[in-house]
């Protein structure tokens, strides 16, 4: 069969490497002049730094396909994610703390020197706001479980910021595990594997597609009359952009990056978030640090800043609030009417997923697809429901 995947990124890669392997003729198009996507990786030609251009990603997975999976196209490096911030303590002063908030932080917010069962004593009796037993926002839930002096110091501000509304606004379920430790482990992420590709996010891409059963054509736009072309489209383009965004556009935010270069260490970590309201940016990101294997005098930086896509913006995340899941549920509907074309990727299914997560959609999209072949059915519009 000939197969078409549209996008390079890692569900246009993971679905044509996997359905060439199964001597399928794929080809993969994308309008971008590079692979990768969102998490395309390059090196800076005046410092050396290998900067991920699109918004730092970290790899953490529990699925050990996945990481197996990875590991088999680019070696991963051991990779810590410690975030810290900078924000106004008690005292009204700013200060940097250690993210998520772990003991450490609680007891230097708060001027104290507690045990771990001490300071959960203390959050869960005098911060957190127990008459609040059913979290319906992001804000409810944030003082539910920390109390409101650490919710407006590091999440307030940020997530103003970050989704352009008020957290009484957002539901609770962005807030879905609150990152709190009652112990000094300052590891953003609690998964078994961790780490970088040595060589960056592209380079790992560029293998996965090196295929000879694979065709890939960059700064091609996709039509959606080329689908006629094929035996089969897997899609992971904007699913509103599949049909000329006809019944209006899904919302996303978008990341805009002021990019400067300092020479030395800038900030001494990988991301300082920022979790006033008053500073514009969410967060500085210093690129040389997610490879601490490397070295360079030179560096890199991003200031992020978040805000509303509009046409010809790269979208980022799905906002997903009731008028969007109303339209995405019409758009889901035109999608399982079309023959012949399977939508993934957080695009296409408008949900944030993380990459670990899409490679397994990927993997389980074109195992699916080929179960489907074997039966002699035609393959759904969806392997993962976007709903």
């Amino acid at each position: 069969m000939n197969i078409l995947c549209v996008g390079a990124g890692l569900s246009g890669a993971v679905i044509g490497r996997h359905l060439a392997e199964a001597g399928h003729a794929v080809t993969v198009v994308d309008s971008r002049d590079h692979a990768g996507g969102n998490c395309h990786t390059e090196r800076d030609a005046e410092t050396g730094v290998m900067v991920h251009v699109y918004g730092p990603h970290i790899f953490h997975t529990d699925d050990a396909e996945v990481w197996e999976y990875v590991n088999r196209f680019e070696a991963f490096k051991p990779y810590k994610n410690r975030v810290k911030s900078t924000t106004r303590g008690l005292s009204g002063e700013q200060e940097v703390f250690s993210l998520p908030v772990n003991l450490h932080t609680i007891n230097q917010f708060f001027r104290k020197t507690m045990r771990p069962e001490e300071a959960h004593d203390f959050i869960v009796n005098e911060q957190a706001d127990t008459t609040i037993e059913d979290p319906q926002t992001f804000e409810e839930q944030a003082m539910r479980f920390v109390g409101r002096d650490l919710y407006e110091a590091f999440f307030k501000g940020y997530t103003v910021k970050q989704w352009g509304m008020h957290p009484s606004e957002l539901p609770a379920s962005i807030l879905k595990r609150l990152p709190v430790r009652f112990n000094y482990d300052d590891n953003y992420f609690f998964h078994q594997f961790q780490g970088m590709p040595e060589n960056g996010y592209t380079a790992m891409i560029e293998k996965i597609l090196d295929h000879p059963g694979i065709s890939v054509r960059l700064g091609t736009v996709f039509e959606r009359s080329q689908a006629a072309e094929y035996d089969h489209v897997f899609y992971s383009g904007p699913l509103d952009g599949y049909f000329g965004y006809e019944l209006g556009r899904l919302g996303y935010r978008t990341l805009d990056f002021e990019r400067f270069t300092h020479q030395g260490d800038y900030q001494g970590c990988a991301v300082m978030n920022y979790g006033e309201e008053a500073v514009p940016y969410t967060r500085i990101t210093e690129h040389k640090h997610f490879a601490p294997w490397e070295s360079h005098e030179g560096s890199v930086c991003y200031r992020e800043f978040s805000r509303l896509a509009e046409p010809g913006d790269i979208p980022y995340y799905p906002i997903r609030q009731v008028k969007e899941k109303e339209l995405l549920a019409a758009y889901v509907k035109l999608a399982e009417e079309t023959r012949g074309v399977t939508f993934t990727g957080r695009l296409a299914t408008y949900r944030y997923l993380d990459m670990d997560v899409t490679i397994r959609e990927a993997l389980d999209a074109a195992r699916g697809f080929l179960d489907c072949q074997q039966a002699g059915k035609a393959a759904p519009a969806f392997f993962a429901a976007p709903l």
